[in-house]
């Protein structure tokens, strides 16, 4: 089966690591659906996309926050009649501060995104990959954060780690089938996540963020092999540093990353 014939969804396909990833999609002459809150970005994405090379674009303005909207998007494509054979649940956000000072509605939507938009996406695709041919595969934004307790990025990084761990037992249970689940793991990358998060000013943020296209291109390459973990540079070594450092230990060195950056 060609390109020409296979679909792509991406989450957050309107910026960073997420467009990068659409970049490479329509490159490859996928057709694509594109979901994202903002329906200009994603006419303006589209257009730019379909000079590259994508094939059918259909945009889906969701915001994958609010309760049934990833259900939405399953029915869309139902409707439509548009099979699904790569699925990628890039969106996710998060919010800085201490755990006692933050938002709590914000981080309540945080969860629903990150986690339950991507779990109720992932079981709706998963379940017609398997009816539709047995075939598939599906990238799952994991995080260096998901090895990582992390003090005033509390709520976010336990939703990377959920997305790591819940990603890892599906690869799993799919390892004697022809679908596959792979798992992105950057480092901070330079995106709009700072920004969006409150923590632009951080030494995180300051201290040279790793390329999105880098990251995406890393990504790609680990979902057409099949592979379970994509790494972006040096996530390895923090992982396997988080894991003999004890919570406590690793929650102290995050949050020296979690502090203002030194002015120049």
């Amino acid at each position: 089966m060609t390109n020409e014939n296979q679909t792509v969804l991406i989450t957050g396909a309107t910026s960073g690591i997420g467009l990068e990833l659409a970049r490479l999609f329509a490159a490859d002459k996928y057709n694509m659906v594109l979901v994202s809150r903002d329906e200009q970005n994603l006419n303006r994405v589209a257009a730019e996309l379909q000079t590259m090379g994508a094939q059918n674009i259909t945009i889906v303005p969701k915001d994958l926050s609010l309760p049934n909207a990833a259900e939405d998007v399953f029915l869309i494509t139902k409707q439509q009649g548009i099979h699904i054979n790569v699925l990628i649940n890039d969106a996710g956000v998060g919010e800085y501060g201490y755990f006692t000072d933050t938002n709590l509605a914000k981080e309540l939507r945080i969860i629903q995104l990150n986690i339950s938009a991507m779990v109720h996406l992932t079981k709706l695709y998963l379940r017609e990959m398997i009816q539709y041919n047995g075939e598939g595969r599906i990238l799952q934004l994991a995080s260096v954060a998901s090895y990582q307790p992390s003090p005033m990025l509390a709520v976010y990084a336990a939703t990377k780690a959920f997305v790591l761990s819940f990603s890892d037992a599906l690869a799993y249970e799919l390892k004697d089938t022809n679908i596959t689940i792979t798992s992105l793991i950057p480092n901070a990358t330079d995106t709009d996540f700072f920004r969006k998060a409150g923590m632009e000013h951080t030494k995180a943020a300051q201290d040279s963020p790793d390329n999105p296209t880098l990251v995406a291109q890393i990504g790609y390459e680990a979902l057409l092999k099949g592979e379970s973990h994509a790494y972006a540079p040096g996530v390895r070594q923090a992982a396997a540093m988080s894991s003999i450092l004890s919570n406590q230990n690793v929650a102290k060195m995050v949050e020296k990353q979690m502090q203002p950056a030194e002015q120049k």
